[in-house]
């Protein structure tokens, strides 16, 4: 595996936010999916307008059936999606507590802490979730995604590895891998692996934002402000090509004050 650079790259948390940010063009409520590339189609506005309704019932529902471990899941989902992390660990924690072998709720209950930046208790949780016997690749997934956020990205890549086990050439995974050798400043083979996610979901706006982000890094800007503008209304293409130039131009900073 390649050594990190001390001079490559920012802190993780930092150009993992900005990814979020280059992908959402700005949007905040975030999963642990969201990290590194499986995060909802969703847009902020459309995201909003049923959100109240639904969020009034399902606490309704919530607060009638506290125990029911298909209403937590789906409560703290809704949360976790209108960015009340805090809250979504609170109600998922209470119904693990009730419900301890309920694999359903550990996955989220996992989901939510890595949501609310608690990446080892996640990733503890998570292994919870699945068993070796019955494995889930987007768990797995998920567990790489938190041990990126910890800097353990070899770790991660062999969770990747075991996910992709279970489905070859999945775009999710290898998005999500990508992402973590671009985290090792290895941006030849993160290019690589971002390259089979994006032939296999050319669609997918953070899988374009990831291989984008990586071509920035390698001085190749007119192909990745291409990429991040595809298919999209101008005003919404210049938000994603600015906060790209950001990134770009963050890294080249902290570059040069080393």
């Amino acid at each position: 595996m390649p050594t990190r650079s001390s001079l490559a790259f920012p802190p993780a948390r930092f150009l993992l936010s900005a990814l979020i940010v280059l992908a959402l063009g700005g949007c905040q409520t975030t999963s642990l999916e969201d990290v590194t590339g499986a995060l909802g189609g969703k847009t902020e506005t459309a995201g909003k307008a049923d959100a109240k309704p639904n969020m009034d019932a399902l606490r309704e529902r919530y607060r009638a059936k506290p125990s029911d471990p298909a209403i937590a899941i789906e409560y703290g989902k809704a949360l976790r999606d209108s960015g009340q992390r805090a809250q979504a660990v609170a109600v998922l924690e209470q119904a693990v507590l009730a419900h301890p072998s309920n694999k359903a709720l550990l996955a989220g209950y996992g989901r939510a802490l890595a949501d609310n930046g608690n990446f080892q208790q996640a990733f503890d949780v998570l292994g919870r979730a699945h068993s070796p016997e019955d494995p889930d690749w987007r768990i797995l997934s998920a567990q790489g995604a938190a041990l990126d956020q910890l800097g353990r990205n070899e770790e991660a890549q062999q969770y990747y590895a075991t996910a992709l086990k279970i489905v070859p050439e999945e775009p999710q995974v290898l998005s999500n891998l990508g992402l973590s050798y671009m985290l090792q400043n290895n941006l030849p083979r993160a290019e690589q692996v971002l390259g089979r996610a994006y032939q296999r979901n050319q669609n997918d706006v953070r899988i374009r934002a990831n291989l984008a982000l990586v071509l920035g890094l390698q001085g190749r800007e007119a192909e990745a402000e291409i990429l991040v503008k595809a298919d999209l209304p101008p005003d919404q293409a210049a938000a994603k090509v600015t906060a790209l130039r950001q990134l770009l131009a963050k890294k080249q900073q902290q570059r040069a004050e080393k």
